[in-house]
Parts: structure tokens; C-alpha cells; sequence
């Protein structure tokens, strides 16, 4: 799917200024809910957050008509040299833009990120087994379901499973 006919979406990164955006798209329950986040998000905390981002994190903003409406980020794995070629990553868009290319003009961009300028050969997500959109969305950009945790993560009261998803590409010189 690509952006709606005339939708201009602008992907950035993202700012300590940003930090009321995220909280706002937060306190949206299809956004905190499909993530690992709680309800009640804080402006400082989301402040805090994006402005100590880790060296090597990449956290992206969408915007439609200067309008935050979605953010994705793309995280290392670990501190292991081990691991240093995988990132894990994170993906939200705001109830509205839904469906309006949003998820895939951030997707877009961390792969692209991921694949022409930083040494990523692998990157893993979870997602809610019950949130087809995301998993059609991430499928559409090479990943797979690699398994399946029960009980994953407390939502609404619930243990809610998850699959795990990857996306691993074999970059020239490496076997």
C-alpha cells in the first residue's frame, strides 16, 4: 500500500521537541495498546527518552501537514559485539492515519536506513498475534515469523501472545 493520492508524508528524525507528540499519540489506546507502552504517558519522560537516545538508535517521526501522526525506531539489540549487526524494531501510527501509508512510509525509511548505511543484517520485532495490519505490513517488507511467545505482555487485563519477526539480509562480504 502506498500513501493516499495527494497525502504528503514527511519522515524525520526525531527531537527532544517532539516529546508532547509522542505523548499525545500515546494517550491513544490503539497506540499504547499495540506496544509495549502503559497508559498515561508523560511529556518528560518522552522528553527524556528521545533526548539520552542511545548512540547508534535511530528514532523516526511522521509528519502530514507539520503534524506528528506516527514515529518508528530502530534499536541495537545489545551490547554484545556478538549482536552488533542486529537492531531491534518498533513501529506506531496514530488511530487516524491508520491505514493511509504512515506504517509503511516509516518501514520504508528504517530499512532503507538500515540497509544503505548502517551494518544491520538483521532486524526482529514482536508484534501482536491478533494485529493483522502490522504483521501484513511487515511481511510486505521482507519479514517472517520466526515464533510464537504465549503470554507475552499484560493488555487490558489480559496475557496476550506475540510472534517474533524478522528480516535478515545477507549483505555483500559477509557469509
Amino acid at each position: 500500500m502506498s500513501a493516499e493520492p495527494g497525502l504528503a508524508i514527511t519522515i524525520r528524525r526525531a527531537g527532544p521537541d517532539d516529546a508532547e507528540a509522542f505523548a499525545a499519540g500515546f494517550r491513544d489506546e490503539d497506540a499504547y495498546s499495540g506496544t509495549l507502552q502503559v497508559p498515561y504517558p508523560s511529556r518528560e519522560v518522552w522528553r527524556k527518552r528521545i533526548a539520552d537516545l542511545p548512540d547508534g538508535d535511530y528514532l523516526l517521526v511522521a509528519e502530514v501537514d507539520g503534524r506528528v501522526v506516527g514515529n518508528a525506531g530502530i534499536h541495537r539489540a545489545g551490547a554484545s559485539p556478538r549482536r552488533a549487526h542486529v537492531m531491534m524494531m518498533g513501529l506506531t501510527v496514530h488511530r487516524e492515519w491508520q491505514g493511509k501509508g504512515v506504517g509503511r512510509a516509516l518501514m520504508q525509511a528504517l530499512t532503507e536506513l538500515a540497509d544503505k548505511w548502517l551494518p544491520v543484517m538483521r532486524i526482529e520485532l514482536t508484534v501482536y498475534t491478533d494485529n493483522e495490519r502490522a504483521i501484513a505490513l511487515y511481511r510486505g517488507f521482507g519479514f517472517e515469523i520466526e515464533g510464537t511467545h504465549s503470554g507475552y505482555a499484560l493488555r487490558d487485563g489480559r496475557y496476550v501472545d506475540t510472534h517474533t519477526m524478522a528480516r535478515v539480509r545477507r549483505k555483500p562480504g559477509i557469509a
